[in-house]
């Protein structure tokens, strides 16, 4: 049976965003991301978070500072009951010219090729119009923006506030 995924970006859906966050004391979860996570799982969704990690690529943390926080953030999401399939992330700078950088589809891809996904029936959650892009270019035909502006809805995606908002929005 193919997965129903919520493919989360990480840095402001999932924790605050300060710039280039590799820091667990500096990594902050943003209130309600447990909650909607677990109604997401509720409703028969997995959830695999795709972040870019420019910081990597830049020299200003090292792969090791990723994979260190990535743990501490696991563990957390597990405290609360929760399983995350999958973490992908691109380590490339925007100069690097890669395939795995939203708005690119590498990282989709690649959750493509180790678990049997249903697009049609998955969603992609954001705060940048690069991650909607990536979405759209994956073919992922459900798309929600993360916003504090007076976004609207629009034909590519959906607005909310926060991933808590974003209960309403992802039903069965």
């Amino acid at each position: 049976m193919q997965k129903k995924i919520v493919y989360l970006d990480r840095d402001g859906v999932i924790n605050k965003d300060f710039g280039y966050v590799y820091e667990i004391e500096k990594f902050e979860f943003i209130d309600g991301v447990f909650e909607a996570c677990k109604h997401f799982i509720n409703l028969g969704y997995e959830i695999i978070i795709v972040t870019n990690q420019s910081g990597i690529g830049r020299d200003y943390y090292s792969k090791e500072d990723f994979i260190k926080l990535t743990q501490y953030m696991e563990n957390e999401f597990r405290k609360n009951h929760i399983d995350i399939l999958k973490v992908y992330f691109c380590p490339h700078s925007p100069e690097q010219n890669c395939e795995c950088r939203k708005p690119n589809i590498g990282m989709i891809l690649q959750s493509l090729n180790d678990f049997d996904i249903d697009l049609n029936n998955s969603w992609l959650v954001g705060d940048k119009i690069s991650d909607i892009e990536c979405g759209k270019n994956a073919k992922i035909k459900n798309r929600i923006l993360i916003s504090s502006k007076e976004d609207k809805n629009s034909e590519d995606f959906l607005v909310a506030k926060s991933l808590f908002e974003t209960i309403n929005l992802i039903q069965k």
